[in-house]
């Protein structure tokens, strides 16, 4: 059993793993003894996740920071990590940004925004990536996806559709890259309590409804995601491929 869950000296690319749920993503691959790069757009952000994962006593880590959104600037990113490290072994698609407004209110540029970081952002990552990883023949992408992959709430009809996109995008990308011995799988959270997500926590309205509307009861801990990613990039999951899991207390699953 031991081996089916053993990931230790891989090497993973986490983007926007400077803080939230990144970080956490990126600190379970370090406790399980993966070589983590952590990714984001601030140096200085980067910087810091990376010097606390190190000080923690976790493995070897290196810092990344180039745009998601840009095809040169991924290129050249992959490339980079792949001249240090070698092809990765794993590749977390996790970076995204969220904007609200009612529909009727949202402009075209906070759309093209949402798009362009949560949905082209893990297709241009992944298919550089992929590149690497059909080459050797084995791979484990996971994108980061949401309860929002499959359902909708007033305000941020722009981010549902990047998250439902993600779903499928992990269909599609199963569909061309299973054959090349990756598996492609979708992590979906629920709502969990982060550091991006303090004024909805304490808003008590707000918070008394994710507790009610969560079979568990409770807000997700970023502690809570890691099983399941350690699972979703281990041998574990060698014939799991095209799926999006989701991790919500149980939101998904009741009306």
């Amino acid at each position: 059993m031991n081996t089916l869950f053993d990931v230790s000296g891989k090497t993973a690319l986490v983007t926007g793993s400077s803080r939230g749920i990144g970080l956490a993503l990126a600190g379970g691959l370090a406790d399980a003894g993966v070589r983590v790069v952590v990714h984001g757009r601030n140096r200085d952000q980067v910087d810091a996740a990376r010097s606390g994962l190190e000080k923690s006593g976790r493995v070897e880590t290196i810092a990344s920071t180039f745009d998601i959104t840009d095809p040169a600037a991924v290129a050249d990113g992959i490339a980079a990590i792949e001249n240090e490290w070698g092809v990765l072994d794993i590749l977390v698609n996790n970076a995204g940004i969220q904007r609200r407004a009612p529909f009727t209110e949202f402009t075209f540029t906070d759309w093209n925004d949402i798009v362009a970081t949560n949905l082209t952002g893990a297709f241009l990552v992944g298919q550089q990536a992929a590149r690497g990883m059909v080459t050797r023949g084995s791979g484990k992408i996971v994108n980061i996806g949401s309860v929002q992959s499959q359902l909708g709430r007033a305000g941020i009809a722009p981010y549902a559709a990047t998250k439902g996109g993600i779903s499928m995008l992990t269909k599609g990308m199963c569909a061309d890259l299973a054959v090349s011995g990756i598996q492609v799988n979708a992590l979906a959270p629920g709502y969990f309590a982060t550091e991006l997500t303090k004024a909805l926590v304490a808003d008590e309205a707000f918070s008394s409804w994710v507790r009610t509307r969560t079979p568990a009861g409770r807000w997700g801990d970023v502690a809570d995601l890691v099983g399941t990613l350690i699972y979703l990039v281990s041998p574990a999951s060698d014939f799991v491929n095209g799926q999006t899991i989701f991790v919500d207390g149980g939101m998904t699953a009741v009306v």
